[in-house]
């Protein structure tokens, strides 16, 4: 039954009857109208707020949750874009756009993880150093970027400093000698691991998508891996391709 009760609140949701910030009927209106327990109402408003559709605000009640999706297109890495000199891209545009961004930056100096390692072809023992961000719109953390570069190659560079690089770390490290013109991008979609649940203050049952970005030279050296995590309530995935031109028989 709480099953049932889900799904008519979400077709409501869904359909736009209930609009975003609408409150949901209390609990007692909802064990009337449905002639069931506190529990199987409590149990079926539980699930709605797994799936991330309502929040709950007690003691006010049960409201449909405001989406303002952030569209993540890796296509756009490389992409050259009119940053402000105080700001870095995503501070930039997503102030454009009249929200409220802002990010927390943690430099750190560590093994990597052996993936990492594996991508960035390290040798046993080499240190790499770690921009950690956590990324906030509207107050809210909205996805996590760590890139990895190897550290003989960031050491003495603004890369290590814990704050905004206007112009970008691709720019830092082509101004390096390491300029990056070709990137592989993987896409996997799982659960958070508990550190991101704790950094992205995720509700139960919230996967995520994970973008995995390794970023190489014209001699096809690796130089960094960005990984970013985007929970799968708050993010719209946009990837865009264009068909080359067919070539013309002579």
């Amino acid at each position: 039954m709480y099953q049932q009760i889900a799904d008519a609140l979400r077709e409501q949701i869904t359909s736009g009857e209930l609009e975003p910030d609408a409150k949901l009927p209390t609990e007692a209106e909802l064990r009337d109208q449905y002639g069931v327990s506190r529990e199987t109402v409590r149990k079926s408003l539980a699930q709605l707020v797994n799936e991330g559709l309502i929040v709950s605000a007690r003691p006010q009640g049960h409201f449909v949750r405001r989406r303002r999706p952030m569209v993540f297109r890796p296509q756009a890495e490389f992409r050259k874009r009119p940053y402000s000199p105080e700001m870095d891209a995503f501070m930039t545009e997503y102030s454009a756009e009249g929200r409220e961004p802002r990010q927390e930056i943690e430099v750190a100096i560590m093994e990597p993880p052996e993936d990492v390692a594996k991508r960035l072809q390290l040798e046993p023992g080499e240190l790499v150093a770690v921009r950690k961000r956590v990324r906030y719109l509207d107050g809210e953390p909205f996805n996590i970027n760590d890139s990895y570069y190897p550290l003989a190659l960031v050491r003495e560079s603004e890369i290590m400093r814990p704050e905004d690089i206007s112009r970008g770390a691709n720019e830092v490290l082509a101004e390096l000698g390491y300029r990056q013109v070709r990137a592989l991008d993987e896409l996997y979609v799982r659960m958070p691991t508990p550190e991101q649940v704790h950094r992205l203050d995720l509700g139960p049952g919230t996967p995520v998508g994970v973008h995995v970005l390794t970023g190489y030279t014209t001699d096809g050296k690796p130089v960094r891996v960005a990984v970013t995590v985007l929970p799968g309530d708050r993010h719209v995935i946009s990837y865009e391709r264009q068909r080359e031109a067919p070539i013309e028989d002579a």
